[in-house]
C-alpha cells in the first residue's frame, strides 16, 4: 500500500518507498544529463579520461544542484520538487565558444554568467510581476510542444544513430509506452504513481532479449572516482560572458516555465513570487560551481516536471534519494554506465506519455488564464511565430550571429520573448 506522504512535500516516507520512486527520476533523466558534455568533449575534442571525468562530474551536479532546489540554502532553492541537469540550451554556442577560444574561456563564462543569473533570482521582486498567467502558460505549452520531438527522436533509437526508425526499436518504444500507459489506467496505489519506471522496466528486459544492450564497457570502469575540481583554468573575456549570460536568460526562461508547470500541475495552485526567483537563483549559482568542475550550466528538467505530473508524487526526501543516486553514481562509475546502457527507444516510450502531460498542464493554464480576446492575440501569436519560425531557423540568417544563437532554435524563448512583450504593451481591456 502506498504511504500517502509520497503526495504531500514535507510527508515522511519509509527509504524502501522512497527509493524506487527517486529513481523513477533518475532513471528519466539521465542519458539527457550527461548527453551535452558528451556532445562537446566530441567536438572540442576532449581527450577520453578527461570525457569520461567530466561526465561523472556532470552527475554529481545534478545530484547536488536538486538537493539544492529541494533543500534550499538561504534563498538559493525553491523547495519544490524540481529535478536539474545539464542543459541543452547552452551546447550550440559552448561549441562555438570552446572550438575557437578554448574551454577556459567557456568556463570562465560560464562562472560570471551563473553568478549574474542567480542574482537576478535573488531580485525576483522586480521582475515576477510581469510573469502574469498568460505568459506562464503560453511558456508551458511552448516547453511542451518543444519536447516532443526529442521524445519522437528517441522513440526511434536516437538522433542521429544508424538504426533509426529501424523495427526493432519501433517494437521496443511501443511495448515501454503501452506498459506505462496500461500501468497508470489501470494499475492503483504505489504501482500506478511508478507507471514510468514499470514501463521502463519492462521495456529494457524486452530490449535484452533482443539483444540490443551492450554491457562492455562495465568491464573497463574504475571502481571509485572522484569529481575533479578546475579541469579547466577559467579565463574572462567580455563578449563571451555577454553571450552566454543571453542564453542564461534563455534557460531561466524554461525554469520559470517548469516551476509554473509543476505547481500548476503536481500542487493544483499558482506558483509563488519566491518559488520563482529561489528556482532561478538555483539555476544561477550552482551553474557557477558547474563551470568550477568542468561542465555547461544547469538547470531544471522538463521531464521530470511532466513526470511529476503523472506520478503526483511530489514528496521532496522521495526525490531527494534520486539526487543521492545520482551523486553515487558520479563516484563510483559502474552506477552511471550500468544506466547509459538504456536503450533510446525505451527512454522515448517512457518521455513521450511525460512530454505529453506537459503540454495538458499548459492547456489547464490557459484554461485558468481565461479565454478573452486578449490572451487569445497573446497566446496565439507568441506560439505560432515561436513554434513556426524555429521550425524554419534560415529565417534568421539576416540577423547576427548571437540572435542566432539564441533563438534560431530556441522556441521557448522566441514564445517567451513575444509573450512578455504583447502582455505589456497590449491594452488591458483589448476586446
Amino acid at each position: 500500500m502506498t504511504n500517502p506522504s509520497i503526495y504531500s512535500l514535507n510527508g515522511r516516507v519509509p527509504l524502501k518507498q522512497a527509493v524506487p520512486f527517486g529513481l523513477q527520476h533518475v532513471l528519466a533523466m539521465f542519458v539527457a544529463n550527461i548527453t551535452p558534455i558528451i556532445i562537446l568533449a566530441n567536438m572540442v575534442g576532449i581527450d577520453a579520461s578527461l570525457s569520461a571525468s567530466l561526465v561523472q562530474n556532470c552527475m554529481v551536479i545534478a545530484g547536488l544542484g536538486t538537493l539544492v532546489q529541494l533543500y534550499p540554502v538561504w534563498r538559493i532553492g525553491s523547495r519544490l520538487p524540481i529535478v536539474m541537469g545539464i542543459s541543452f540550451t547552452f551546447l550550440s554556442l559552448a561549441i562555438a565558444i570552446a572550438s575557437t577560444q578554448g574551454m577556459g574561456t567557456l568556463m570562465g563564462a560560464i562562472i560570471v554568467g551563473g553568478l549574474l543569473e542567480g542574482c537576478l533570482g535573488l531580485c525576483s521582486k522586480v521582475w515576477t510581476r510581469f510573469i502574469t498567467p498568460v505568459v506562464a502558460a503560453t511558456v508551458v505549452t511552448a516547453i511542451g510542444f518543444s519536447l516532443l520531438p526529442i521524445g519522437a527522436n528517441s522513440f526511434g533509437g536516437g538522433q542521429g544513430a544508424a538504426d533509426f526508425g529501424q523495427l526493432h526499436h519501433w517494437i521496443v518504444g511501443t511495448v515501454t509506452l503501452l506498459t506505462c500507459m496500461l500501468t497508470h489506467v489501470y494499475a492503483h496505489g504505489f504501482l500506478r504513481s511508478l507507471s514510468i519506471l514499470v514501463g521502463l522496466v519492462v521495456g529494457y528486459i524486452v530490449a535484452l532479449c533482443m539483444g540490443l544492450i551492450d554491457y562492455s564497457a562495465l568491464l573497463q570502469a574504475d571502481v571509485v572516482a572522484l569529481p575533479k575540481l578546475l579541469p579547466f583554468t577559467p579565463e574572462f573575456h567580455i563578449g563571451t560572458i555577454l553571450a552566454i549570460f543571453c542564453v542564461y536568460l534563455v534557460s531561466a526562461t524554461e525554469t520559470i516555465g517548469d516551476t509554473s508547470a509543476l505547481c500548476s500541475s503536481a500542487l493544483g495552485r499558482e506558483v509563488k513570487e519566491r518559488e520563482l526567483g529561489a528556482s532561478v537563483a538555483c539555476d544561477g549559482f550552482v551553474s557557477t560551481v558547474a563551470g568550477l568542475f568542468g561542465c555547461t550550466p544547469i538547470t531544471s528538467f522538463s521531464q521530470n516536471v511532466g513526470l511529476t505530473a503523472i506520478s503526483k508524487v511530489v514528496n521532496r526526501f522521495a526525490i531527494a534519494t534520486g539526487a543521492v543516486i545520482m551523486v553515487v553514481g558520479g563516484l563510483f562509475p559502474t552506477v552511471g554506465i550500468l544506466l547509459t546502457t538504456i536503450p533510446q527507444a525505451v527512454l522515448g516510450g517512457c518521455t513521450l506519455m511525460m512530454f505529453g502531460s506537459i503540454l495538458f498542464a499548459g492547456f489547464g493554464m490557459l484554461a485558468k488564464s481565461g479565454f478573452s480576446q486578449r490572451n487569445m492575440v497573446i497566446v496565439s501569436v507568441s506560439l505560432s511565430v515561436g513554434l513556426g519560425f524555429t521550425q524554419a531557423s534560415s529565417l534568421f540568417d539576416i540577423f547576427p550571429q548571437m540572435v542566432r544563437t539564441i533563438f534560431a532554435d530556441n522556441c521557448v524563448a522566441v514564445v517567451f520573448l513575444l509573450a512578455l512583450l504583447l502582455e505589456l504593451t497590449l491594452p488591458k481591456k483589448a476586446e
